[in-house]
């Protein structure tokens, strides 16, 4: 299977069914629609001269024509690669340029920087304008217009192998630049089966769509409910940091499968006043991506008794590898989060201890993952995607998470920390490599070095150390400035701290220990 067969196959069975709803009064579309709207896009990328195998970027805010545009790009044999509406331009030029994208499509808001940074790269990919972002009116609007022109001739979606790729998903990177995950149909379709027999969904299932499209928790949203013929219900980026207005639309749209971040849920349990509406809708809640604070947890299951809890753990190399279904409610003496839980049915995983060897049952040691979910590695980057993987017993390789993890007497694993500098905030993996490198690049700052610390509210606080030139302090507004510029919002420092010199180990490297002793005083 491959994974534009999802919409087609919903398409024929369930054509007026409501495929996509935009949460907040925003427009709706049927599968006949979407299916045909896609179709569209996929004559005109053809015509473009996409060609099974080249990337298709999009830089559009979430909506139809957002999902449109993803199965437009697959059904034209091409791997979608979206970027973030909210990053900065330069980053998003960056992506787009390093994966060479044949074509992007891209709303009016953002050509301009768009164009400006491309030429900067020295690329030059064909461009689709549309006008905005909303109920696939504005992707429909732009493909009347180029029609008017010259009429795309239609042709047939193409039928790539499972081991092509679908999707390249751009995440942090410790040299400074974003890093390109490449993720196969195989990989994509192997999970969302998973998804299937554990989860059961049917066609009255309304599932969130929270996560934005460039990160990996969207791949559950989009596939797993449009291959059950169920609702979508896609929710904006400004509402979706929101605890009113989600516990709201959850609500109101009746939601039935929740997936999310902890960082989100633990709001909505703090602020989202769920007392004053029925979730009776409501049969499941994931999360994934971070630790969820015990506490808010604890919070969370009590205000909403009603659902199965599950935690779903996994880097975008392998999307989700463990999942632990949540007893409740949980004890009030529990106060260790809850385990990531067992490997996931369609992978193999093991623990490896500091020799490269498998860990003996009960110790600590980083776990690794193989099998049709895991990644083939990142784009152009060849010598990173040797590294990101560790042949332990036979072939083929284990991916290395880079997780610290101990197996449990019954079977689980509980996640202890990293053995690298990635973090996870707000469910988004955080290099704190790449904000050193965004600091360097302001030309009042000697030393950088980035910190972070476990914080209840943020899940990780991000703590940047600063040495300036002649002294100087720079004022929090021109670092959040400058920094908004390179870096996406996520990824800004929350607190800065100004020395006269960075203090070093023995052998001259920043030391980060005493750093983070520093930030905890």
């Amino acid at each position: 299977m491959i994974l534009h067969q999802c919409l087609d196959e919903a398409a024929r069975r369930w054509p007026d069914h409501v495929a996509i709803h935009e949460a907040g009064g925003g427009g709706s579309i049927s599968y006949r629609e979407l299916d045909s709207l896609s179709n569209r896009l996929r004559d005109r990328l053809v015509g473009l001269g996409v060609r099974p195998g080249d990337r298709v970027g999009f830089w559009i805010r979430k909506s139809v024509d957002a999902v449109a545009t993803i199965f437009g790009a697959l059904k034209a044999g091409a791997a979608y690669v979206p970027v973030d509406p909210t990053a900065p331009a330069a980053r998003n030029g960056y992506i787009l340029a390093d994966c060479a994208v044949a074509a992007v499509v891209v709303e009016t808001r953002f050509a301009d920087a768009l164009r400006a940074e491309l030429a900067r790269q020295g690329v030059d990919p064909k461009v689709l304008l549309i006008g905005g972002a909303g109920g696939g009116a504005h992707l429909r609007a732009a493909l009347d217009e180029e029609d008017r022109r010259a009429k795309a001739a239609p042709v047939h979606s193409a039928e790539p192998r499972p081991e092509d790729l679908a999707y390249i998903l751009y995440t942090s990177g410790s040299t400074g630049k974003p890093k390109g995950v490449m993720l196969t149909h195989r990989n994509a379709v192997s999970f969302v089966q998973w998804c299937s027999e554990t989860f059961a969904p049917v066609p009255t299932d309304r599932f969130s769509s929270h996560a934005p499209f460039h990160f990996d928790l969207s791949i559950l949203d989009i596939y797993t409910c449009l291959k059950h013929g169920g609702t979508l219900i896609v929710i904006g980026e400004e509402a979706g940091k929101m605890p009113l207005d989600l516990a709201q639309i959850i609500a109101e749209a009746k939601i039935t499968v929740w997936y999310s971040a902890p960082s989100i849920l633990s709001l909505i349990a703090q602020h989202g006043k769920l007392g004053s509406r029925s979730y009776a809708s409501l049969r499941l809640v994931l999360f994934a991506g971070e630790v969820f604070p015990i506490g808010h947890l604890k919070s969370l299951t009590r205000q909403w008794p009603r659902p199965r809890y599950f935690n779903l753990y996994g880097p975008t190399e392998t999307n989700v590898c463990t999942f632990y279904e949540v007893a409740t409610p949980i004890p009030d003496e529990q106060s260790a989060p809850v385990p990531i839980g067992k490997i996931c049915s369609h992978l193999e995983g093991v623990v490896v201890d500091g020799e490269g060897g498998i860990a003996r049952k009960g110790a600590e040691g980083e776990l690794c993952i193989r099998g049709a979910g895991v990644t083939q590695g990142y784009w152009n980057l060849p010598e990173q995607s040797r590294n990101a993987f560790i042949t332990v017993g036979t072939p083929p390789a284990y991916y290395r998470t880079g997780d610290i993890v101990v197996e449990t007497p019954d079977g689980n694993f509980r996640y202890l920390g990293r053995r690298d500098r990635m973090i996870k905030k707000r469910g988004y993996r955080v290099e704190l490599g790449e904000i050193e490198a965004c600091l360097y690049q302001h030309p009042e700052i000697r030393e950088a070095a980035v910190v972070a610390l476990p914080d209840e509210a943020l899940g990780m606080k991000v703590h940047a150390h600063l040495a300036c030139k002649e002294g100087k302090r720079l004022s929090l507004i021109e670092l959040k400035t400058f920094c908004s510029e390179h870096v996406p919002i996520y990824m800004i420092p929350d607190v800065f701290s100004f020395h006269a010199a960075l203090p070093k180990t023995s052998t001259d490297k920043v030391d980060y220990q005493t750093l983070k002793a520093r930030s905890q005083g």
